[in-house]
């Protein structure tokens, strides 16, 4: 029998309001036996244990990003990334570079991009021609409700200007009708369904890879909205006992009339696997300015298509889709950026809440995993005041990602003006009585929590701007940053009983952190190094 261990001489962030910050903490069979004082840690100890010294460093729990794209991240680091290109011309050198390694048939893919950096219009297919010697090129906008395509790829979907615009979407277009590289929203499919699929092996692999980046900087848990290609290879990785990392995987939308005969319910899985919500698309986005808007966007051209954005489906369809997966114990995920999307999102909640009463009790199970998973709105970036207290009131979780706020700020600023008070509104939310669970939303925005953190704290950019912080009333303190990267995604998941603090009974999901957490500066966050990330008591990475 392995022995136990203690860990002391630190600081023990447990995020536990019933023990704060601890002296030590002791583990054993994947545990947390004892936390608290020196003392009372030592007194709950096996004769024969282990003892490691922190040296003034700090321990937290296992941090959990509540909204990646898994196997999207993972296999986009094998491709272009134009994250924070400041530069149209440095974008198309990079692009050109890339290309010119590439088979003269593969496609040239990437992502990233933000040509409100560039201080110019959207970019164009001739330009992009310019540099992907005859190879199709797919590259999708940071946000990834837009994608700059090149005439290649426009050819292979055969997009022309005789093209329709597609249901919840639309294709780009020069003055003379011509598309013009530019595909908004579903206007992507038609480019999407010509690029060769990865084969199951390089998916499998690259998840491995990516996994193992991510306990670098302390995740042990993460929600991953994607489609079945993503579940299907992290359920043969642990199948095969490989999967390093707890997933919380949802469905998607198309799906739900199978889930439904299947009688798949939110909560199936285990500790290491489990199935969580409907991921439903109610608008677009910020910067591709398709987020459904109760107002007009501010500063948008005169002849602009869609004033207000984009709403994803109609009210009824919406309501629909909504009260038919809580109706059959299904928990709803649900992307809303605009402050109408995000009013329509709740209105639609509040109805099939409702209509289903019961959905208000708790699942049936025992143990840990017994809690139901909530309902959440994925995002909630712009908010009318008066919808803020909704969230607490509905039992809506707040799934957002800090990093989005002050990457935003110059495109909030622009599009949505003085509404930006309620932009990203944390701490107004959280003193609504709403659950806050932080994600990163990878690839678009980095995935490293600890630049979601500093973002949290600060609400600055990397460089320290502005000053003050943009909307500082809305800045969280540290540990409401660190609970919200903890404690929060565990409710979320229905797993609060099993993970997200430090306590007596839960999982030994932990990070060592080089540092002193304490004597961390706000500005300093984002470069916090771990030292050790360990889940269920095994070592998963040290430094």
């Amino acid at each position: 029998m392995a022995r136990d261990r203690l860990f002391a001489g630190g600081a023990i962030w447990t995020l536990d309001p019933t023990v704060g910050v601890a002296e030590a903490i002791a583990l054993r069979a994947g545990k947390v036996v004892a936390v608290g004082t020196n003392a009372e840690v030592r007194a709950a100890l096996h004769a024969d244990y282990e003892y490691i010294d922190l040296a003034g460093r700090s321990v937290i729990p296992g941090l959990c990003d509540a909204h990646i794209h898994l196997l999207w991240s993972a296999l986009l680091a094998d491709q272009i990334d134009l994250q924070e290109v400041a530069s149209f011309e440095q974008a198309l050198e990079i692009i050109r570079q890339h290309a010119e390694r590439l088979p003269a048939d593969a496609w040239v893919l990437g992502s990233g991009w933000d040509h409100s950096l560039w201080q110019r219009d959207w970019p164009t297919a001739s330009e992009l021609d310019q540099v992907t010697g005859g190879r199709p090129a797919f590259i999708t906008r940071k946000d990834l409700h837009s994608a700059w395509v090149n005439n290649a790829a426009l050819n292979r979907a055969n997009i022309s200007k005789f093209s329709s615009d597609p249901d919840g979407g639309s294709i780009g277009r020069d003055a003379a009708g011509e598309p013009n590289g530019m595909l908004f929203e579903n206007g992507q499919l038609a480019v999407k369904a010509c690029i060769p699929e990865p084969s199951t092996a390089q998916k499998e692999t690259s998840i491995q890879a990516f996994i193992k980046r991510m306990h670098q900087r302390g995740i042990t848990s993460i929600h991953v909205p994607e489609g079945p290609d993503c579940f299907a290879a992290v359920q043969t990785l642990y199948g095969r006992g490989a999967l390093e990392m707890r997933i919380l995987h949802h469905l998607r939308m198309d799906l739900l009339d199978h889930a439904v005969a299947m009688g798949l319910k939110s909560g199936l899985g285990d500790a290491w696997l489990r199935f969580g919500n409907l991921k439903i698309f109610s608008d677009g986005s910020l910067g591709s300015a398709t987020a459904h808007m109760l107002e007009p966007f501010d500063n948008l051209p005169a002849n602009a298509p869609h004033p207000y954005g984009i709403p994803m489906h109609d009210r009824e369809e919406l309501f629909a889709t909504i009260d038919r997966a809580i109706a059959n114990d299904i928990s709803v995920i649900v992307h809303a950026i605009g402050d109408a999307a995000n009013r329509t999102v709740l209105d639609a909640i509040e109805a099939a809440l409702k209509a289903n009463p019961e959905t208000l009790q708790p699942s049936l199970g025992k143990g840990a995993l017994a809690a139901r998973i909530p309902n959440r709105i994925e995002h909630a970036q712009l908010l009318h005041p008066a919808d803020i207290r909704r969230f607490g009131q509905l039992g809506v979780v707040a799934s957002m990602q800090p990093i989005h706020a002050t990457s935003d700020i110059s495109v909030a600023d622009r599009f949505w003006g003085q509404r930006s008070q309620s932009a990203y509104a944390w701490r107004s939310l959280q003193a609504s009585g709403a659950i806050l669970a932080f994600g990163s939303d990878a690839p678009v925005e980095s995935w490293d929590p600890w630049a979601g953190i500093h973002a949290a704290v600060t609400r600055q950019r990397p460089d320290g701007s502005p000053a003050t912080g943009w909307y500082p009333e809305q800045r969280l303190s540290l540990e409401e940053a660190l609970w919200a990267y903890t404690v929060g995604p565990a409710i979320t998941s229905g797993e609060q009983a099993l993970k997200g603090s430090l306590s007596v009974g839960k999982v030994a999901d932990l990070v060592i952190l080089e540092q002193d957490l304490a004597q961390v500066a706000p500005q300093q966050l984002a470069k916090v190094q771990v030292a050790q990330t360990i889940i269920e008591g095994q070592t998963v990475w040290e430094g």
